[in-house]
């Protein structure tokens, strides 16, 4: 990037401007509210058919896993297909796999089989969509295209399985499995005719598995980039902890069912709240600059927690950790200027799938963690253990000046 569009405040509208991007941004946002009420819909119908809380709750965490086994195994195919093929196939696919869920007297295993296989081709879909973005937005573009995708995705949790419980009052689970499948058609159809056509990018032969783990080695042979992608794990794996946490939190400190929502809403709406602002306020060479800072602010307040706050003090703790979401603005633009070109798509693919994956592997520690010890002793934990990964994860300097660690 120029140093000029390094000093320019980026707008979203700069990355509306494209058609191509109004058309994955549309699609992403059918896709996703379709996907989480489905997953809704999902646990419920298993929940349904065995009593199990634990077969139910292993629905979400399918959901995950899958982002793991995409980035190892599977991150190849962002440079041996081309991106608009691979996208609109996977689209498909999860409709196809979406429909076969919805089948009467479909046995649970495989319901749960078919959940890994959506959350698979999902993750595919997810690591051709950041890879595409560097081609259909310019660089002064691109960050605001990138917190846009974030910004759907988070409102479309919140729409996603709130339009489910409500879906779940009008029709049955596998009605809106259906409509899950539908909306991937239509997702589908958005970027068959939205988006233009380039070749790959002409990946390695041979399998796709050893091309995908060889990829890996190189993307994660760059210091740099190494770095980057760590700091941006690690910050959501361990600052995930209080909102995984909330139901267990309010049952120790015996809040009201509104003061549960409350606490529930607070680091989502916080998130908005950060990534409007970032990119408002910011120029890009201020949020490079940033980053530590920032990152620290996602998990400080975390330390809160030591003092067990009631309901508006916890609220407020993880309004204060969402905003702190703008360090990816600025990882984002790092990210792009440190990647190698030839790595870019594929470091793009990984860095979107362990991000998912880490989320995931995060919801999961901190749920184990909290059977042994109380939340307001695991969270400031996890925001110790966290300030103290971005401090050594931090940005490494230029590399005349780059040290030898990690």
């Amino acid at each position: 990037m120029s140093s000029a569009a390094t000093e320019t405040r980026q707008r979203y509208r700069d990355a509306l401007a494209s058609g191509e991007f109004r058309a994955i941004f549309a699609a992403q946002a059918i896709a996703m509210v379709g996907m989480m009420a489905a997953d809704f819909a999902t646990t419920v119908l298993v929940y349904r058919r065995t009593g199990s809380a634990l077969l139910s709750a292993l629905v979400l965490a399918l959901a995950f896993l899958p982002h793991l086994f995409s980035g190892a195994l599977l991150s190849s195919l962002v440079d041996r297909v081309p991106v608009r093929r691979l996208m609109t196939s996977c689209c498909l696919l999860v409709a196809v796999l979406a429909a076969l869920m919805a089948l009467p007297g479909m046995p649970v295993a495989g319901l749960l089989a078919l959940v890994f296989l959506v959350g698979t081709a999902g993750a595919v879909l997810a690591g051709g969509r950041a890879a595409t973005l560097p081609q259909v937005l310019s660089a002064e573009a691109y960050v605001p295209g990138r917190s846009l995708l974030r910004l759907i995705a988070q409102v479309a949790q919140v729409v996603g399985f709130g339009l489910g419980g409500l879906l779940l009052t009008v029709v049955t689970p596998r009605a809106a499995l259906l409509m899950e499948a539908a909306a991937f058609v239509v997702a589908a159809a958005l970027l068959r005719w939205g988006t233009r056509e380039r070749p790959a990018a002409g990946g390695g032969g041979g399998s796709v598995f050893r091309d995908s783990l060889g990829g890996i080695r190189e993307v994660m042979a760059v210091r740099p980039l190494r770095r980057n992608l760590l700091l941006g794990w690690a910050v959501p794996l361990l600052a995930v902890f209080p909102e995984a946490l909330v139901n267990p939190y309010a049952a120790e400190r015996s809040m009201t069912t509104a003061e549960l929502g409350l606490l529930a809403a607070a680091m989502p709406f916080g998130c908005l709240v950060g990534e409007f602002a970032g990119m408002r306020a910011l120029t890009p060479s201020r949020q490079v600059r940033l980053i530590v800072p920032l990152a620290a602010l996602s998990l400080a307040p975390l330390l809160g927690y030591a003092l067990r706050p009631g309901p508006a003090g916890a609220a407020l703790l993880l309004f204060l950790a969402g905003t702190g979401v703008i360090h990816h603005l600025g990882q984002d633009h790092h990210l792009m200027r440190v990647t190698p070109a030839p790595l870019r798509s594929r470091a793009l693919a990984v860095q979107t799938a362990g991000l998912m994956f880490f989320q995931g592997a995060g919801v999961a520690v901190a749920g184990f963690a909290a059977e042994f010890v109380r939340v307001s002793v695991v969270v400031p934990v996890a925001g110790a253990v966290g300030l103290a990964a971005v401090l050594l994860l931090r940005p490494a300097p230029p590399p005349q000046e780059a040290d030898s660690t990690l």
